[in-house]
């Protein structure tokens, strides 16, 4: 079994926990921490060092899209599901029915808002560019203010890059 690693990136909206091993990301997920308590180790895997500096620029707004390694653990239902939602672009959004029809699986509506509710990716495969057929929030594992911040921190700087 391979050595897990962890460290904190402190965001605008809360700390986010990055584990990982040598080779890859397995999860980055937002923690209930109030500060930061894994800091880089001189052991600590550059994956991870990557993973944070990404991180940071996407927080900055001069990153659109992330370039690391990460591991996927779940179903072939779900491992569909998260790759259709690392295809909605920077700030733009899509319903759950919008991904059940991108992965060829119309009705299945509720099982992709499941899906979504269990990846460990946060920000890295968007879940919280997926909303209601209605256009409104629903569901997000770290906090729907938490949706909502990321859903216009992405779209104000999408329309500084414009300029």
């Amino acid at each position: 079994m391979a050595k897990v690693y962890q460290l904190d990136y402190e965001s605008p909206i809360g700390v986010i926990e990055i584990t990982g091993t040598q080779d890859a990301i397995t999860s980055i997920l937002f923690s209930e921490k109030d500060k930061r308590k894994n800091y880089p180790q001189p052991e600590t895997p550059s994956v991870l060092i990557e993973c944070y500096n990404q991180l940071d620029e996407y927080f900055q707004g001069t990153r659109y899209e992330f370039t690391i390694p990460y591991h996927l653990e779940g179903s072939i239902f779900q491992k569909k599901v998260w790759r259709a939602l690392t295809e909605i672009p920077y700030a733009e959004v899509e319903s759950y029915k919008d991904i059940a029809v991108a992965i060829e699986n119309e009705k299945a509506v509720r099982a992709v808002g499941s899906a979504n509710g269990k990846n460990k990716l946060t920000i890295v495969i968007p879940c919280h560019r997926v909303i209601g057929a209605n256009g409104k929030l629903t569901g997000y594992a770290g906090g729907l203010w938490r949706k909502e911040w990321l859903l216009r921190h992405e779209k104000k700087h999408k329309e500084y890059s414009k300029n």
